[in-house]
């Protein structure tokens, strides 16, 4: 991991509170369904360790992650509960996941196959879910290769290596009400699911939605639901989580000190290739955040932060470790060490990750998950006291 930055100079702050809250909202709100909170890419940016833990706390039923190496430094950190990896290449090491109560996803009868070794060299049963490709074209198996996984699952079965204990896919348009490719998933889905009971399996979890799906769909919410993005407060789309009635609460926000303010006269120009230039005499703020640290190279000119009691645009281009902000006139009361906010919960007329969303034309999920290790991580619950 790089050196952290001070987190007097820059962090971001994870709203501990905030993120309960949400999970509990969204319990609530898609129940009788379990709830895996995926924490993967480091819980999108938040700190997976911690989030983790915090969202056992929250009653989380399963949690969620990506690759085998985050769900062993979970094991590692602690965690004992239900644990769901689902993407590994062909030659990953897989018996440290069986040895460790992993559930893993298998999509062809190669990984069953190589689920089956590790098996063997753990010397335990081995939980897996099946995963059907139902139109997102993605990951799992296709509709084709689907009753061959189904059948090498079941002679895995047979023979004591595995337990087939979920069939699950991703819906590809969720977030777009209305879309026809919902329903078709679902009818998609849930003929895999059929096809795996008439090959003689037993799944006893079955789980489509993501957080979108969670949110706006009761029909496809089964017996658990996949809950990323959300739990975080981010929406999955602008409108979704209003839609469906749920309140939810961002968790990070990021901020930093002023490094440096200077005035400049009218006519300079300011940053790599002189994208800005002053139209009078200007009172620049430095911020010492940069797309090494996962800010958007192109909000250059475009974002804003909160200064004071209001908002400082962005002037010129986003630097590797710093950008500027343009905080008033040459009289501007600015000083170096005032802090700004780059996005936050927006209760103080802060943007929000949405903000940056929209104004770099991407997703809140970029946003936030590509905040970089050199920047820290402080937690706290509410008016608690702050912890790195």
């Amino acid at each position: 991991m790089s050196p952290a930055i001070d987190p007097r100079t820059a962090s971001a702050l994870i709203d501990l509170a905030a993120f309960v809250a949400n999970i509990e909202t969204l319990r609530a709100h898609v129940a009788p369904a379990g709830v895996m909170v995926v924490v993967k890419a480091d819980a999108y940016g938040h700190g997976m360790i911690e989030c983790a833990r915090v969202a056992r706390e929250a009653g989380a039923d399963w949690l969620g992650v990506a690759t085998p190496e985050e769900a062993l430094a979970l094991r590692e950190a602690g965690d004992r509960g239900r644990l769901l990896a689902w993407l590994y290449g062909p030659d990953a090491e897989l018996a440290p996941l069986v040895a460790g109560d992993v559930d893993v996803s298998a999509q062809s009868a190669e990984q069953i196959a190589a689920i089956v070794l590790a098996a063997g060299i753990a010397e335990r049963r081995a939980r897996v879910h099946l995963k059907i490709d139902t139109g997102l074209s993605r990951n799992g198996a296709t509709v084709g290769d689907w009753p061959a996984v189904c059948r090498a699952a079941r002679h895995a079965e047979q023979v004591g290596a595995v337990e087939v204990v979920g069939v699950w896919s991703h819906l590809a348009a969720a977030d777009e009400p209305g879309a026809s490719s919902v329903h078709d998933q679902q009818v998609a889905y849930e003929a895999a699911y059929r096809v795996a009971l008439d090959t003689g399996l037993t799944p006893s979890v079955r789980h489509l939605s993501n957080s979108a799906g969670a949110l706006l769909l009761p029909q496809a919410r089964y017996d658990l639901v996949r809950i990323g993005i959300a739990a975080y407060g981010i929406d999955p789309d602008t409108g979704i989580a209003a839609l469906a009635g749920v309140r939810l609460r961002p968790v990070m926000r990021l901020r930093a000190q002023l490094a440096n303010v200077k005035i400049i006269d009218a006519g300079a120009g300011v940053s790599y290739g002189h994208t800005w230039h002053a139209e009078a005499p200007s009172t620049l703020g430095l911020v010492p955040l940069g797309y090494g640290d996962g800010i958007p190279r192109h909000a250059g000119n475009t974002a804003e932060v909160a200064w004071r009691d209001g908002r400082a645009a962005i002037r010129g281009r986003i630097c590797m470790d710093q950008f500027m902000i343009e905080l008033g006139g040459a009289d501007a009361p600015a000083e170096v060490g005032q802090e700004v906010t780059l996005f936050g919960a927006g209760d103080h007329g802060e943007p929000t990750a949405a903000d940056w969303a929209a104004w770099c034309g991407t997703i809140g999920y970029e946003i936030v998950t590509r905040i970089g290790a050199r920047v820290p991580r402080i937690y706290h619950r509410g008016e608690g006291r702050d912890r790195g």
